[in-house]
């Protein structure tokens, strides 16, 4: 399974890859705003400095909602660098825009998906991802992680080549139950990622070690 930071934050995205178990990057409009970069021309650079930064995909979002639009910002992201992912939404142009991105040999990452139904249309219309937003279908009392499971299994039976990119990631343990229910890439914040890290048991035999063997050179 691939892992995915979602930032827009240039530090997280050194951190993550400095373990040497990051793939790739997601970011978004409001991760961006939250960094403090707005405007066009400021939003493009700072992808190409993740770009830079990152030698896996790298999911940059069109802002628009019509063909048109996305097809026109989507078209000036893929051109920052090789490795941009363009990402659209899970709307009726977006399927076209897929579609369109799709035949031009240029990447997407059909974002905002929250149904099998949905996730079949995304990959029919050649989406290279599909985001299903784990934490947010938890939060209105349904299962995210059933939904992955779902997918999944129709990708399997069907053949589609569209990666499931599990998103709205709030913890390790999502992180692990994506994995065991089929997901290809996860994608959360660094924070999520080094809660694996963490267990009892490993910090309390740590200390004993650490205890052993003070008292080992101690008597020495």
């Amino acid at each position: 399974m691939k892992f995915f930071v979602d930032t827009a934050n240039l530090e997280q995205i050194k951190e993550a890859h400095a373990l040497g178990i990051l793939d790739g990057v997601t970011t978004n409009p409001s991760l961006m705003a939250k960094e403090g970069i707005s405007g066009t021309e400021a939003v493009m650079k700072h992808y190409k400095a993740i770009c830079d930064l990152v030698p896996g995909d790298v999911s940059a979002e069109v802002i628009s909602t019509d063909f048109e639009g996305m097809v026109k910002e989507g078209e000036a992201l893929a051109k920052i660098a090789d490795n941009i992912v363009i990402k659209i939404p899970m709307i009726k142009d977006g399927i076209k825009a897929l579609s369109y991105f799709r035949d031009k040999g240029i990447p997407t990452n059909c974002t905002l998906v929250f149904s099998a139904g949905q996730a079949i249309l995304a990959a029919k219309a050649g989406a290279t991802y599909v985001s299903p937003f784990i934490g947010r279908i938890d939060d209105i009392s349904w299962d995210g992680m059933q939904l992955i499971h779902d997918i999944a299994e129709i990708y399997a039976v069907q053949g589609f080549d569209t990666e499931i990119l599990a998103a709205s990631i709030r913890n390790g343990k999502h992180i692990v139950e994506a994995a065991k229910h089929g997901a290809d890439v996860v994608t959360c914040p660094l924070s999520a990622m080094l809660s694996l890290l963490k267990h009892p048991l490993t910090d309390s035999g740590l200390a004993k070690f650490l205890a052993d063997h003070k008292a080992a050179a101690d008597k020495a």
